[in-house]
């Protein structure tokens, strides 16, 4: 399954969850409890945002197998 970003417009964060590509999370409060995040004073009703991302390889054979995350400390890195 990818990753996927989602910004709230009413508190400004962005949160990275995962889910299959047919799924999708439409409020924070949804998005606060796949991502395992307290949803602190926004309301769980507030409308999010899927942000268009790159994808980023964690495996492979390619030219990219030696990727060792982008160092923002996000889960990009490959999982040993």
């Amino acid at each position: 399954m990818p990753y996927y970003e989602y910004h709230c417009g009413s508190n400004g964060r962005t949160l990275e969850v995962r889910h299959a590509m047919d799924e999708s999370v439409a409020t924070w409060g949804e998005l606060t409890e796949r991502a395992g995040a307290e949803p602190g004073d926004t309301p769980t009703d507030a409308p999010v945002e899927r942000l268009l991302s790159t994808p980023v390889p964690l495996t492979g054979s390619g030219p990219d197998a030696g990727f060792q995350g982008c160092g923002s400390g996000c889960a990009c890195a490959p999982q040993h």
